[in-house]
């Protein structure tokens, strides 16, 4: 992918990048590969405190007054509303939304609760939903985009994950909804990425798995969705859309 970057002028203001759970893995990437383009960066944590401040405190060091974080556990609206407001006020704008915190376990048929349901429609749809609304005058005002990731297992789902891909697929529909109702000030899209990092708590064994469902015989980087994040990010004809970051996989669903 061809390397993006800003261009600014010393008379430019570098506009703002608001990154939920943005202190690790993918989200942590997506904050380096926008910061060298030349952005600034707000990136939101829940627990991982130390994680946040070193990525804040090494891009600070790239570029002065660059990069703050913003701490929220995001369980509720006025929580929500709260973190959204002290981004914004981070660097005074914010030009680029990119609601990537997410929870992801598995829910087999028989074992669905209450408290699963609540916290992966809630991390993955919900939370969203209510950023943007948050946010929605901000980014008009700066013209500005929104990303949402949201995974290939949402159109195809995953087995014995009903209730995250049923939210990634209402995550999908919102990105839709966003781009309809807030054009032509706001354009929103999605990334829905295939086999990019294996969950933390997986081995070897599924991660050979995943590369051998994969047609490009590999895993995915993190670099893969940043790059796409930014791309998106500064595409201005570009709306409404899902974009699969897989190594075609899902040619093979």
């Amino acid at each position: 992918m061809v390397e993006l970057s800003l261009n600014l002028r010393d008379t430019d203001v570098a506009p703002v990048v608001f990154i939920t759970g943005g202190a690790r893995r993918l989200g942590a990437q997506t904050a380096r590969t926008f910061h060298q383009a030349g952005y600034r960066v707000v990136i939101h944590y829940r627990n991982s405190g130390v994680d946040a401040e070193a990525l804040v405190s090494d891009l600070n060091e790239q570029r002065p007054d660059s990069a703050k974080s913003v701490q929220s556990t995001l369980e509720d609206l006025s929580e929500i509303n709260a973190c959204a407001e002290n981004a914004r006020q981070a660097f005074g704008r914010i030009d680029v939304l990119i609601n990537n915190a997410s929870a992801f376990f598995p829910t087999p048929w028989g074992e669905i609760d209450s408290q699963a349901m609540r916290t992966l429609l809630h991390s993955n749809l919900e939370l969203p939903i209510y950023l943007i609304q948050a946010l929605a005058d901000e980014l008009r005002e700066r013209e500005g985009a929104i990303i949402n990731l949201v995974d290939i297992h949402a159109l195809r789902p995953l087995a014995g994950h009903v209730a995250y891909t049923a939210a990634k697929a209402g995550l999908i529909s919102a990105t839709r909804s966003a781009a309809l109702d807030l054009a032509p000030k706001v354009r929103a899209n999605a990334i829905a990425p295939g086999a990019i990092l294996a969950p933390e708590h997986e081995g070897e064994a599924v991660e050979q798995g995943l590369i051998e469902q994969t047609p490009l015989a590999r895993m995915g980087t993190p670099e893969d969705i940043a790059k796409t994040a930014l791309f998106l990010a500064n595409s201005p004809f570009i709306t409404g859309q899902v974009l699969a970051v897989d190594g075609g996989r899902s040619l093979r669903q």
